[in-house]
């Protein structure tokens, strides 16, 4: 199997005494593995530039990343309902399939050098013994907090002797931890993302002790999070996007402005530079650097990209190149993730579908197209709470007087779990 690319261990952060955003520490972070494992800078850019020219280029097959979310908590507000769940989930398909609205916010200039990454995610429906999952696991924890200045030890939440739980296998699954990293009560990183251990690329000791996965501080999670973020100059307007961004750099990708000035980049060709990232903002009219985009030439600083630290109110889109990289990540490096035994390789192996009309509802709701055998079938409401339950053998039903609001219609049989969103006006 090919050697591809690290993937940066990334850090959003604030801190409650400064009441300031510090968006990221992966620079801090490589300075510091420099001092520990000199040459480590030279060989990640080493690796970066090796991945970059194995990308193929090919986005004919939807590839679909199996997915399980460790719900770590320590109190009934960091238990997050499936719901907020299901949302994350559903943000990360519409970021990483281009299907979220606010793309028509893309400004001109950059329409021609974004797209599609043809990558979607689905929570996990068998799991590592081969039962069948909703892809979610819950864990009551005394911890506090996996996070404090003296050590880092957030990666304590990958471990049950720690106070966390134990991965699923990480070659067949995306592992998303979601716990709480906070600093005297306010979160001080908002989420990172790890490489596995020991890759061949890697100078050695540059990955020990560092589980394969992703953390999300709990507050930043899903885009109807009920639990509020804010720093003292007003709340976090959370979209889902701290996860699309840290399972970007799961899946290769770096900073878009290449953790330095006008003199750094990121590898990716149809990004263009900027001297530092976006401090949670959405301004367009910032070029900061000049560089050359092909034809384009001269562009402004990409606010609308996942991987800057722009508000998430504005990102919307990757570049063709970023799928490129992503896409050879899991053609070569995570080729396991979309080949493995849980895992489907394209949108067309999905275990099963159903069908739900009219959506949009007034209320009343059919759901045809249910697989042959018994069928478990919940309706929850937008916090998780169960509000209808059957067990039937139809291939279809209605759903009658449900409240206006957003629910999620789950149904279960030996094939696996499917959910889908119903909205009532």
């Amino acid at each position: 199997m090919k050697s591809i690319l690290l993937t940066f261990i990334t850090f959003l952060a604030f801190t409650s005494i400064a009441q300031e955003i510090h968006k990221c520490y992966t620079h801090e972070v490589m300075q510091k593995q420099e001092e520990l494992t000199p040459g480590y800078l030279q060989s990640v850019n080493e690796a970066f530039y090796r991945a970059k020219n194995e990308m193929s280029h090919d986005r004919s097959t939807v590839y679909t990343i199996p997915v399980v979310v460790h719900i770590v908590y320590n109190n009934a507000q960091e238990n997050l309902a499936d719901s907020v769940i299901f949302d994350q989930i559903e943000r990360l398909n519409e970021d990483y399939r281009r299907l979220n609205a606010d793309t028509v916010n893309m400004r001109d200039t950059f329409q021609t050098i974004v797209g599609d990454s043809f990558i979607q995610f689905e929570l996990a429906t068998t799991d590592p013994n081969g039962n069948p999952t909703t892809g979610i696991t819950r864990t009551s924890t005394t911890h506090g907090s996996f996070f404090n200045f003296s050590s880092f030890n957030a990666e304590d939440v990958k471990s049950s002797s720690s106070g966390g739980i134990d991965p699923w296998n990480q070659q067949d699954y995306l592992n998303i931890w979601v716990c709480d990293m906070s600093v005297l009560g306010s979160p001080f990183i908002l989420g990172y993302a790890t490489p596995p251990n020991n890759l061949p690329h890697w100078p050695p000791g540059s990955a020990d002790n560092m589980s394969d996965g992703v953390v999300i501080q709990y507050q930043a999670f899903g885009s109807n999070n009920p639990n509020v973020v804010d720093p003292g100059t007003g709340p976090i307007d959370f979209q889902g996007r701290t996860t699309a961004h840290e399972v970007g750099h799961y899946l290769g990708l770096r900073h878009i402005w290449g953790d330095g000035d006008c003199t750094a980049e990121d590898g990716i060709d149809d990004t263009p530079n900027a001297d530092a990232q976006s401090d949670q903002d959405c301004d367009t009219t910032k070029n900061t650097c000049t560089d050359n985009i092909g034809t384009l030439g001269d562009l402004p600083d990409m606010v609308e990209n996942y991987m800057d630290y722009s508000a998430e109110t504005c990102q919307n889109s990757f570049t063709l190149g970023q799928v490129d990289m992503m896409r050879s990540i899991l053609e070569n490096y995570r080729y396991e993730l979309i080949n493995g035994t849980p895992a489907p390789a394209s949108i067309n192996e999905i275990a099963f579908e159903f069908q739900m009309y009219p959506n949009p509802s007034n209320g009343s709701v059919v759901i045809n197209g249910i697989p042959e055998g018994r069928n478990v079938i919940t309706v929850y409401g937008e916090t998780g709470q169960q509000v209808w339950n059957t067990s039937t053998v139809n291939n279809q039903i209605q759903i009658d007087h449900l409240n206006k609001g957003v629910y999620f219609i789950q149904v279960i049989n030996d094939l696996g779990t499917v959910t889908k969103k119903l909205v009532v006006l």
